[in-house]
């Protein structure tokens, strides 16, 4: 089977970027599955109920979060009555909604998905490497074929959880860092992995944001409040194909311009 992985959609132009190009590409790539982080599609900083529905609308099948889950309060109770939009799962226990899900392909085959949140930068309740193993263990009871979605600041230690769940799930994605890397690959064991698959959004820009607002705040130290840029617009990811077994046999960066 074919999957896309979606890096992050940033703002108003990366949800354009998903609505423009997704529904092509679905048939155009013969994918069976979409995977998108929506941590930043409401101008920067978090999801809405309105923003998910119309990225799954446009043919996402599950969205995943990161750092800046809580900051619309409106999708607090969305992401209790949902499970095609997860949160990390390493959060503290009490918050609403879940850290896994397990949905359908477009050929019934049926795809687990995880989402996590590194620990060093991040500080979630507890460590990634702590849970994940029964996370894993929870959707190996359904499925073969699981994506995790790794939500973190630093390389090591996206590198670090892409080794370590090497053999036992389909493929590790790194995400928040917005710059793609150059190392997708598929790992000895059968696991696809990318550091950070990027950015959906605008890439003329620091990291999405207005390239002037970014530097006056760093060149300064006061507080600037940052804005989503407009140009140089393009949808990132990752592109993996996967036998039944859920063992991955390619894993390739994904790049297109959107204007």
């Amino acid at each position: 089977m074919k999957i896309l992985f979606v890096a992050d959609v940033n703002g108003r132009p990366g949800r354009r970027a998903v609505e423009e190009r997704v529904p092509g590409l679905r048939d155009e790539l013969a994918l069976d599955f979409v995977v998108a982080n929506g941590e930043n599609a409401a101008d920067g900083l978090g999801i809405t109920p309105k923003i998910a529905d119309q990225l799954l609308a446009a043919g996402v099948d599950v969205i995943t979060l990161g750092n800046h889950v809580w900051r619309r309060r409106e999708i607090v109770p969305y992401l209790s009555g949902t499970d095609r939009v997860i949160r990390p799962a390493n959060l503290a226990a009490s918050s609403p909604g879940r850290g896994l899900t397990v949905a359908s392909a477009r050929d019934g085959t049926r795809v687990g998905v995880i989402n996590l949140l590194g620990d060093l930068f991040m500080a979630p309740a507890v460590t990634p490497f702590e849970i994940v193993d029964r996370l894993v263990d929870e959707v190996k009871r359904e499925t073969p074929v699981i994506l995790v979605d790794f939500h973190g600041e630093a390389t090591s230690e996206k590198v670090a959880l892409a080794r370590y769940l090497d053999g036992q799930v389909t493929a590790v994605f790194g995400t928040h860092t917005h710059v793609q890397t150059n190392d997708a690959r598929v790992q000895p064991g059968g696991t696809a992995a990318i550091t950070d698959a990027g950015m959906t959004g605008p890439h003329d820009s620091v990291i999405g944001v207005k390239a002037e607002l970014a530097i006056k705040r760093m060149r300064t130290g006061i507080p600037v409040r940052f804005e989503t840029a407009e140009g140089g617009v393009r949808l990132e990811g990752a592109l993996v194909e996967c036998d039944g077994s859920g063992r991955a046999m390619h894993c390739e960066t994904f790049r297109v311009a959107v204007d």
